[in-house]
């Protein structure tokens, strides 16, 4: 078996891009946690229900830009060509 300079890279591309897409694991963890949250404060002050919401909601767009990147990591690794 015969693996030149451009196998290896592409190669390393594949597995670069499977190692960021795993980024998305702890933003799915933590927008979980913040949902769960954010429904015990609303069930505990009904009144507040607004200002509960609106916070978790910009908290869990902040949190998924971390799972984007590591998405947009992974398209760029995949298919961008890295020998021209």
């Amino acid at each position: 078996m015969d693996i030149n300079g451009q196998d290896l890279i592409r190669a390393c591309s594949a597995i670069g891009a499977g190692l960021a897409v795993i980024a998305g694991i702890g933003p799915g963890v933590g927008q979980g946690i913040a949902a769960g949250h954010g429904a015990a404060a609303v069930g505990r002050n009904p009144g507040a229900q607004g200002k509960i919401m609106s916070t978790m909601l910009l908290g869990q767009a902040v949190a998924e830009t971390t799972g984007l990147y590591g998405l947009v990591i992974a398209l760029l690794l995949l298919f961008v060509k890295p020998l021209g």
